[in-house]
């Protein structure tokens, strides 16, 4: 088998991406019919990025809890649940929407609950890969899980535009989309009843007791790479990449398009995503320059794509904007993934995908409130600039912190290199491998000292 693929040969982790697959196309499939459903109700940005700020609000409030539900419980029993209380919220919209009575309120309150939903889904969900393939195969899987996601994104906008467009254009058909992705949520059900639990390698359940979020953040707070990465991925998710808003944005206001129109949009960006997620497949250690590197990428990009004169021009700039931010995002999550200690997993994976997810109740409506008052561009101009400046302030931050300063190599090719201004700085700037190997220590069931690094962490 293809080095791209080698995860698929595990036969659980091919069970549950099948399912995977599915689903997420009913979930893009539904986040074009919410948005289309909104602006078709009010004809608002605000309102639209009211939508999306109440739908990831759950991730900011509940994220931490979901870390320790995750830690704590069998992830693949959690994910059983979460898939009904995803199911359930989706299927009681489109029922609205289809008896032609759903109003923006109820759109606000159901999207607020398939976010809570989607808070305990998350941590479980990235958690659970290593349980299934392997430390080996992990930075493997991580990337085709980006690249089912990426496929989904690439075929369920398009469907949806298309079924959209086929059935009126009005609320009642987005209805119809968003019932189907409803029903996308028991494939996954099924793949998860359908696994081994024999072949599963469970991390051992955290401990019970007060303080578990405490723990995490403390843990966080001690690695200075991980600050940097949880920064970054911060300032790109809050401020960068609200693809869904500024896209149905500038498909309408600047460039007069319809719903079909706007689908397509969605699908030209996944072109790139799925690039990025299928290259990322092949690397087996994401580091700290590739997370940084991207996600500047991303901001010169996004804020180019905002001035883009034409629809066809702005088009061909998103495949591009795609590839760099699912670059960063699958990097992020398998550097995660790799240097967190089993027990940890869990609460770190919950507290990237707060701060990734999170700030984004914040920054989508300022996000729309831009593009109601200054014009769709500058949601992608302003958006891009903001994020570049936070993700500049967080490497100078790391830098200082972690003993470090950039040098020119000019020996054999011209390269940046971050060398300890202090010796000692070393060792601090080591944290990540020290935990690796520690967690690998652990996993060949070695016995660990009182005085182990890792015991002492």
């Amino acid at each position: 088998m293809s080095p791209t693929f080698r995860s698929l040969s595990v036969r659980n982790y091919r069970i549950y991406a099948s399912g995977a697959l599915v689903s997420n196309v009913g979930t893009w499939m539904q986040r074009v019919a919410q948005d289309w459903l909104v602006l078709a109700l009010t004809g608002s940005g605000t309102a639209l990025g009211i939508t999306t700020g109440l739908q990831l609000l759950p991730a900011l409030l509940l994220s931490p809890l979901a870390g320790v539900v995750a830690d704590r419980f069998p992830k693949r029993r959690v994910l059983m649940v979460t898939q009904v209380m995803m199911a359930l919220p989706a299927a009681l919209l489109g029922i609205l929407a289809i008896t032609g009575v759903a109003e923006a309120w109820h759109v606000y309150v159901l999207a607020f609950l398939f976010g809570v939903g989607t808070a305990f889904d998350a941590p479980a969900r990235q958690s659970f890969v290593v349980e299934m393939v392997g430390k080996d195969d992990l930075a493997n899987a991580v990337g085709l899980n980006s690249a089912s996601f990426n496929s989904g994104r690439m075929i369920g906008p398009a469907v949806a535009g298309v079924m959209i467009a086929a059935l009126g254009s009005g609320p009642v058909a987005t209805g119809w989309v968003i019932l189907l992705n409803a029903i996308s949520y028991f494939a996954v059900f099924l793949s998860l009843v359908a696994l081994r639990a024999r072949e599963l390698r469970p991390a051992t359940p955290a401990s019970r007791g007060r303080g578990a979020v405490r723990a995490g953040v403390r843990y966080v707070r001690s690695r200075p790479d991980l600050v940097l990465i949880l920064t970054t991925v911060f300032f790109v998710g809050t401020f960068g990449m609200n693809f869904q808003m500024t896209s149905a944005l500038m498909a309408t206001e600047v460039f007069g398009k319809g719903a079909q129109a706007y689908g397509v949009l969605g699908s030209i960006m996944a072109i790139g995503s799925l690039a990025g997620a299928l290259v990322a497949a092949r690397r087996e250690r994401p580091t700290r320059r590739l997370v940084v590197g991207a996600a500047l990428v991303f901001v010169v990009v996004e804020v180019a794509a905002g001035l883009m004169p034409t629809y066809l021009t702005f088009a061909l700039v998103l495949p591009l904007l795609g590839l760099s931010a699912l670059t960063m995002i699958t990097a992020a999550n398998a550097y995660i993934q790799l240097t967190v200690t089993p027990q940890m997993r869990g609460r770190v994976a919950a507290l990237y995908l707060m701060v990734f997810m999170g700030g984004t109740p914040f920054g989508a409506p300022v996000i729309g409130w831009i593009g109601e008052t200054f014009g769709a561009r500058w949601t992608l101009i302003l958006g891009g600039l903001v994020a570049g400046a936070g993700i500049l302030a967080a490497t100078v931050f790391y830098l200082v912190r972690a003993g470090l300063h950039l040098q020119i190599d000019l020996r054999h090719r011209p390269r940046l290199l971050l060398v300890p201004r202090d010796p000692r700085a070393a060792v601090r700037t080591s944290d990540a491998v020290e935990a690796l190997d520690d967690a690998d220590r652990l996993d060949a069931g070695e016995a660990q000292t009182p005085q182990s690094p890792a015991l002492r962490r």
